[in-house]
């Protein structure tokens, strides 16, 4: 699995980046949400890709969609792994195996706002998530590899959101059905 098209493409941007800083500045692409009753959800993207989320039957859906929550560790390691071969590329590095896993533990009195013993509310976000990463590369030792990741790691778009506070503005338009 060849990375050199990812290596030219990073150098290209990184050039104009270096010239025109505000080049870099750009509005992500939109991500709809459409209840489709009960527990689903159609999320589309702006090209026409959808997916598909349900709640679980515990919670009124039937469970057989993948979860918002899912979703999430979805994100986080789709967007991990894409970073790490990003860094691996840049680095000269030709990856032969990477995989990326991302588990959570919750507490489900979140979802309800309730509280715990002391009379703290609980949040409804994931009390941990715990990443593992399998990478692999011929010509590399274990601490460039470890290195890549990291790198990989402090790129990464969606860990950071998760990992640093970013400023959320929620706009309500209410209408009478």
């Amino acid at each position: 699995m060849t990375t050199e098209p990812i290596a030219a493409a990073m150098q290209r941007l990184r050039s104009i980046l270096q010239r025109r800083p505000a080049a870099g500045l750009a509005e992500d692409s939109i991500a709809l949400s459409t209840w489709q009753g009960a527990g689903r959800v159609a999320t589309r993207h702006v090209h026409g890709t959808q997916v598909l989320t349900d709640l679980p039957e515990a919670l009124g859906g039937t469970g057989e969609g993948m979860s918002p929550g899912w979703l999430l560790r979805a994100g986080l390691t789709a967007c991990l792994t894409s970073s790490i071969v990003m860094a691996a590329a840049h680095a000269g590095i030709e990856l032969t195996q990477l995989e990326v896993q991302a588990t959570s533990r919750s507490d489900a009195r979140g979802l309800f706002g309730m509280s715990d013993a002391e009379g703290r509310c609980i949040s409804a976000a994931p009390l941990a998530v715990r990443v593992s990463v399998l990478i692999a590369a011929r010509r590399a030792n274990a601490a460039q590899l470890r290195a890549v990741v990291d790198e990989g790691g402090r790129c990464s778009p969606v860990l950071a959101a998760l990992l640093e506070p970013v400023p959320i503005e929620m706009s309500v338009e209410a209408r009478e059905a």
